[in-house]
């Protein structure tokens, strides 16, 4: 599935090279950092992610991918830094908050709530509703209209990622692609304008892989912003139009997904010591 064309032009003339600056960054972070201990797990000096377009995050395991969304999606406190989204500054702000913005996030394990059907998980994450509200949801007719504007399109979204058939079965009884799938159509529920996806491919058979692909790049075409962690570079380099490179938290290497796998920092990143190197004899 090739990248977009109009997506990828827009890194036209940009320097595959760490920090570099996009023309639209809709997601800018400084100096971000977080430590357990004596242990760094994130140290972004300068990240931007380009607005409508698909990033793709990879690097080895432990490289602080995940550790990075979880900060700036308000999920976790950094150490220091900040980062913006929009324009605006998010530093420090908590999930709810950062949701309310416009960036919202998907998990490696999915957080469907089981003992809620597939539609009661969707009308849970529309935002602004009146019956959450105690005085409002002591008077129905106030939000009815509300309430049936919202299963509405949870029903619409459903029936998008062909879910609509299980909308009133328990969340608990999908299959693990289902669910991944119910958790990108909730988190579209709130009508983000950027989504973080934390592999999403992760335990996707091969029938629903193709699906959950061809779901993101329509979302791109839509004119979302999608950063996603995967580390299946077939998926990478079919569905990215831009990658960066993380490993002992810092960003190693960014580029455009034909270049990435011949940067020398992304080979050392995963394979140590460059494997091309000849091994020193001590010989003259």
């Amino acid at each position: 599935m090739p990248a977009d064309t109009a997506a990828t032009g827009r890194f036209a003339g940009i320097a595959p090279e760490s920090g570099v600056r996009k023309p639209e960054p809709l997601l800018v972070m400084d100096e971000v950092t977080r430590t357990f201990g004596g242990l760094v797990a994130v140290q972004v000096e300068h990240l931007e992610v380009q607005r409508g377009a698909i990033t793709a995050l990879i690097g080895p395991n432990g490289a602080g991918k995940t550790t990075l969304f979880n900060v700036v999606s308000g999920f976790d406190r950094a150490d220091g830094g900040r980062w913006s989204f929009d324009g605006r500054p998010l530093t420090g702000r908590s999930a709810h908050q950062v949701a309310r913005r416009g960036l919202v996030r998907t998990f490696q394990l999915t957080r469907t709530l089981a003992r809620l059907t597939v539609l009661e998980n969707m009308k849970l994450a529309a935002t602004g509703q009146l019956g959450e509200r105690l005085l409002p949801a002591l008077l129905p007719p106030l939000w009815r209209r509300q309430e049936r504007a919202i299963e509405s399109r949870a029903d619409e979204l459903l029936d998008r990622f062909r879910l609509r058939s299980l909308r009133d079965d328990y969340a608990g009884t999908l299959s693990g692609g289902q669910r991944k799938l119910l958790e990108l159509a909730r988190a579209l529920m709130a009508q983000p304008i950027m989504v973080l996806l934390d592999e999403p491919m992760a335990g996707v058979n091969p029938a629903l892989t193709q699906s959950l692909l061809g779901h993101i790049t329509r979302l791109r075409d839509e004119g979302l912003t999608v950063c996603f962690v995967e580390h299946d570079m077939d998926v990478v380099m079919g569905i990215g139009d831009w990658v960066v490179c993380m490993a002992g938290g810092r960003v190693v290497a960014e580029g455009p997904p034909h270049t990435i796998g011949r940067n020398p920092a992304v080979v050392d990143a995963y394979l140590g010591k460059r494997h091309d190197e000849p091994e020193a004899t001590g010989e003259e």
